[in-house]
């Protein structure tokens, strides 16, 4: 598959989501710590968009803190207006920005797991395709998903996606749509309930323990 054309598009996706919205469905609490649906706009722009205020000052400021620094970063860069971030995530749809460690992969998993801590509490569906969801799911048990998912996370489980002709690891069965899978490896507890199998209740308890 060609990675860096679906990750473009999937901030397309972006932009037409936040386009879309009402005031009052931006300022909704997402599934992203204390972020709210813009806020998690505003980071999904920072990554790849010109920095809206010098970065060393603030990340002295975030006593040099890289996860404080992306942060502060996210919500600053989401106080422009909701059709400004979709203008410029439009514009830089095509960014060819590379992380490094987590790569494209890691890229594209950051897209499809904020879309939905943005449209899950506004009861909007996700649209992801499935054969993204498979970049997604492996890369997440892959062992190179630093900052998504522990290696502990996933360790002495089995995964089954249910829609989806993919299963990883060994051990007590996890099954479930690929996308709550997804969620569910990244943190997103809210998942849980549409899982089955007996590694569920030691997938929770890891969750809660994080």
């Amino acid at each position: 598959m060609d990675i860096p054309s679906a990750i473009a598009d999937e901030r397309r996706r972006v932009a037409d989501l936040v386009e879309s919205l009402t005031p009052e469905q931006l300022e909704t609490p997402s599934l992203c710590g204390e972020w709210t649906v813009q806020q998690v706009a505003g980071h999904l722009l920072a990554a790849i968009g010109k920095p809206v205020t010098p970065v060393l000052p603030l990340l002295a400021r975030s006593g040099f803190s890289i996860h404080r620094t992306n942060a502060r970063l996210a919500v600053l860069t989401a106080e422009q207006p909701a059709a400004e971030l979709a203008r410029s995530l439009r514009d830089n749809a095509e960014n060819p920005f590379r992380p490094p460690i987590v790569g494209y992969p890691g890229q594209l998993t950051d897209l499809q797991v904020h879309g939905q801590d943005m449209r899950r509490p506004l009861g909007l569906p996700h649209g992801l395709r499935l054969e993204r969801l498979r970049v997604s799911l492996d890369f997440l048990v892959g062992g190179r998903a630093v900052g998504f998912t522990p290696k502990r996370r996933v360790a002495g489980l089995r995964f089954e996606a249910a829609d989806l002709d993919w299963s990883a690891g060994a051990g007590p069965l996890v099954t479930g749509p690929a996308e709550a899978l997804m969620l569910a490896m990244t943190g997103r507890g809210v998942a849980l309930s549409e899982l089955d199998g007996p590694g569920v209740p030691i997938l929770r308890n890891r969750l809660s323990r994080a």
